[in-house]
């Protein structure tokens, strides 16, 4: 059976064509396909012509079926972004926040069968990056129009922290089960945080990296996502015991929290050395960190506790899961990403290009998981 539009050969069973990415929605045929046209029923027919919108729009849903399939679902994932983040554009009270923030005690957790299935629209987390943005731009007054050198280590702390723990908000909103405290979230990124740092220097202590004057070449950028992402799993692994959660946002949330804290901590080193060189080179890499953090640590390891509460469910974590081949699968995924991320192939305007190529990747798992984990919510509801 033949794509009408390329040509391509196609599954019967499947939604999108592998060539072109457009969704089968018109008959498929037997046979050879000829002078691009469609030999359907022996009509001969001009074929439409599909934009390029359309056409990404269409691989993207092809990736994302794929992906789906990778944590137990079936189809495309059906999200309106524009809808998911409204809530951000709306007016609300401070009482609104303070409800958010009492949320997973025991007295405010709801029941399985209280969960909602849909998707959450989150936007406290866009109030705390207002607020630390805030406190940076002040920050920045005082260095630079009152050389005020106290407030630089302000500077970098809140320069390094603004977008990791806004984004760690995010997540938490996210976490439509309502069952982890802001308390409990804040002790995993801090502690958890600074925890994968000290283990991933002593797995650096036993596979050594060298960095050259160009930086990273491609082996050790391997060396470097294999080690980081193992660092943080080590972490992520120790409080998803502890917990032992079964929700998958959960562990997206877990695995969150840990990348954001190792995130920030990173960031700071990172501005704290350039600040030897000089000021602006001191600004322009917390600058680099902020934006490049959206998608680096913290979804990489989001990824990782998501799957690794995917394999285990309701069970309690053992080395049977941490061995499970879809586990291993969906855990190659951030380690790939971080791989490529740190590779040499970043120069000049590649560096943009493939950041968001990598970024988007990334986000693509994670709102797959969000998906997998509202949909696993909902069969819990029915099955309860």
């Amino acid at each position: 059976m033949f794509c009408v539009h390329c040509g391509e050969k196609v599954n019967t069973e499947g939604k999108f064509c592998t060539g072109c990415g457009i969704e089968l929605l018109q008959p498929i045929f037997e046979g050879s396909f000829a002078d691009g046209k469609n030999m359907y029923a022996g009509v001969v027919e001009e074929l439409p012509i599909v934009s390029v919108p359309d056409q990404v729009k269409g691989t993207l849903l092809q990736a994302t079926e794929k992906i789906n399939a990778m944590v137990g679902e079936q189809g495309t994932i059906d999200v309106n972004l524009k809808d998911v983040f409204s809530a951000v554009f709306k007016k609300h009270d401070k009482e609104e926040g303070e409800m958010l923030f009492i949320a997973g005690t025991s007295l405010t957790t709801p029941k399985e069968s209280e969960i909602s299935t849909s998707w959450p629209k989150p936007w406290l987390f866009s109030r705390i990056f207002l607020m630390l943005f805030l406190a940076y731009i002040l920050l920045y007054i005082c260095v630079y129009e009152f050389q005020n050198t106290n407030a630089i280590p302000g500077l970098i702390l809140v320069g390094s922290f603004a977008v990791p723990f806004s984004l760690l908000i995010f997540f938490w909103e996210m976490n439509a089960p309502r069952n982890i405290s802001i308390y409990e979230t804040a002790k995993m990124f801090f502690i958890g945080g600074t925890a994968s740092l000290v283990l991933t220097l002593i797995l650096y202590s036993i596979f050594p990296v060298y960095h050259s004057v160009h930086g990273l070449d491609y082996t050790g950028a391997i060396i470097v996502g294999i080690v980081e992402e193992l660092g943080k799993l080590g972490v992520i692994i120790y409080f998803i015991k502890k917990l032992n959660p079964k929700f998958i946002l959960n562990g997206l949330l877990i695995g969150a929290t840990i990348g954001a804290g190792f995130a920030a901590f990173e960031s700071a080193g990172y501005v704290f050395t350039a600040m030897e060189f000089e000021m602006e080179a001191m600004i322009s890499t917390i600058f680099l960190r902020a934006w490049t953090a959206v998608g680096t640590h913290i979804v990489w390891s989001g990824i990782a506790g998501a799957a690794l509460v995917y394999v285990k469910g309701n069970n309690m974590l053992s080395s049977e899961h941490l061995l499970n081949t879809n586990f291993l699968k969906l855990f190659a995924i951030p380690v790939i990403l971080h791989a490529v991320w740190d590779m040499p192939i970043h120069i000049n305007d590649y560096f943009y290009i493939l950041s968001f190529l990598l970024i988007g990747i990334a986000w693509v798992f994670i709102f797959t998981f969000i998906n997998a984990g509202l949909k696993q919510i909902g069969r819990l509801n029915i099955n309860g």
